[in-house]
Order: structure tokens, then sequence, then C-alpha cells
């Protein structure tokens, strides 16, 4: 296994790994470590530990109401495969919608004029035009959102805006749901927040950010039950993690009905079978140490 996990590997890197006849080739890996790992490039059915093709991981997702794509913001292989995916996915089925948390919903209006300017053969500066927001690095996201505006689906936004977030913070609307509000669930996240946050916050502002996490991720599944389906949903790997993120809003809005989580995760970083349907394992960029920048 670990031989033809190498091979694999080592068929990516050289550009011309094997697909099945009417599946684009996979993109080349951009990210530079992880690249002799025997885990590249494996795609797992984390239910049964199989290793699946990404022909047949098409198949299973293909058939989904509702796909949700976690990805980590700035590897650039994320959202390589994102594209390859929803290429697919489009060549596959009927067009649905694709949403995506990098979007907020004052951008709506935006998104829907570029949308129609696109079809009537203008050719609009993308990121001033969708006042695209400077905490995503447009870089990462530009191949993917120009392809999407040109797609019979709509787009649609799956955030929060600023002022809704600032009120939140502030009052800390109570969360319905049997399954999102679990003690546990809670547990979890706020020691997710501490660690992104380095251990710098105050105990004081753990309750209003966990307010704000849960708000978001609620956010995501309305508006994913609201969306035509097939819909995908594409947001950061905790959002959409089975156990603690978007997944078990959707079962309180009793719309989780077929869903599937797959996760993009660069090698040396697990995904538990309890918080996605399938992992697919990339090329890793440089770690960096946010927590030395945060401190100073």
């Amino acid at each position: 296994m670990r031989v033809l996990s190498l091979l694999c590997a080592a068929l990516w890197l050289c550009g011309c790994a094997a697909t099945s006849p009417g599946v684009t080739p996979l993109p080349a890996w951009q990210s530079p470590e992880g690249r002799a790992d025997a885990q590249l490039g494996q795609i797992v059915e984390l239910a049964s530990g199989r290793t699946l093709t990404p022909q047949q991981l098409l198949d299973r997702l293909a058939e989904a109401p509702r796909l949700l794509i976690g990805e980590q913001h700035d590897n650039p292989d994320h959202h390589a495969l994102q594209l390859w995916l929803l290429e697919n996915l489009a060549a596959r089925r009927a067009s649905g919608s694709l949403l995506l948390e990098m979007l907020n919903p004052d951008q709506q209006a935006r998104v829907d004029a570029l949308r129609a300017a696109l079809a009537r053969g203008e050719r609009p500066e993308l990121p001033a035009a969708l006042a695209w927001q400077p905490g995503w690095d447009w870089a990462q996201y530009a191949a993917l959102v120009d392809w999407a505006l040109r797609q019979p689906a709509p787009l649609w936004a799956a955030n929060l805006d600023r002022e809704e977030i600032r009120r939140l913070y502030a009052e800390r609307p109570a969360l319905a749901g049997q399954r999102s509000t679990r003690a546990a669930v809670s547990e979890a996240l706020l020691a997710q927040i501490r660690a992104s946050h380095c251990g710098l916050l105050p105990d004081s502002q753990l309750p209003a950010m966990l307010a704000v996490q849960q708000q978001r991720d609620r956010r995501m599944a309305e508006r994913l039950r609201a969306a035509p389906t097939p819909a995908v949903l594409i947001a950061g790997a905790f959002h959409a993690r089975r156990d603690l993120g978007v997944p078990l809003h959707l079962e309180d809005l009793g719309a989780a009905e077929g869903a599937r989580v797959l996760i993009l995760a660069e090698v040396g970083k697990p995904v538990a079978a309890q918080a996605a349907d399938y992992v697919w394992y990339t090329a890793a960029v440089p770690a960096e140490d946010h927590c030395a920048r945060l401190r100073r």
C-alpha cells in the first residue's frame, strides 16, 4: 500500500495523474511541503476506511443534495481541488447553487449584478466590483469565483455581515436546537476558540465569541437549506465539521438528509470519522507561528 501511495504521489507531481474518461485531469500540487508523504493525494471514505479514486469520490458526491467542502483558507491546493470538483460535478448533474463563507449578505446584490454583466459580455474588475473583503486573499479565490460567476447556478453569500456580528457579540441570542446546543459541542468549540486565539482572549469574551461562531454556522445552514439543490457550501474546515459545525445546524433545521462532508486536509493532519464523510489529503503550506505574531 505504501508503494502504491508513493507511486500515485509521483504521478500527480508529474502532472500526469490518471483519471477516468469524462473526468478532467487533476491539478498539480502547488504547496511545497509534504510531497514525499505516503498520504499525499489519498482520498479516504472515513466510515469504512476505504481509499477512493477521484472518480469514485465524484460518484458519491454527485448524489448528495447538499455538499459541504471544508478547506484550509491559505492552501492553494484546496482551492484548485475545489474548482476541479465543481467543474466535474457540474458536468455530471443538474445546476443547483454554490455558497461561499467568503461572501457576506451585503455583497449579494453585487454578486447578482456581476453575473448579469458577465452574461452581457462585460468585463468588470472582479474584486472591486464584488467589494471583496480584505480578510480573504483574493489570489486564492479568484479562479473559483470567476468560474462560479459564469455558471447558470447561482452564487450565494453564506456568512454574516459585520453589523450582524457586532450585534451578536453584544446580545448573544440563544440558539434553538438540540444537536447544536449540546454541552459537548460548546466545550469543543470553546477549546478551539481559545487555541485559535493562542490563549490570549480573556475568559469574559469567550461566550460572545462562541455565540458568533455558532450563529455563523447557523446562518450557513439556513442558507444551505434555502439554496437550490444540489447545493455546495465552501467554508473553513471547522465550520464544515459534521460533529461541531454546519451539519449539526442542518440537523436542527431538518435539512440534513443526504448531506455529505468532504474535508480537504494537509498531510499529517488526520480527520476523524465523526468529523466528515470523506477526507482528501493535500500538500501543505509552510507552518506559520501565528501565536508569536499575536503576542507581539
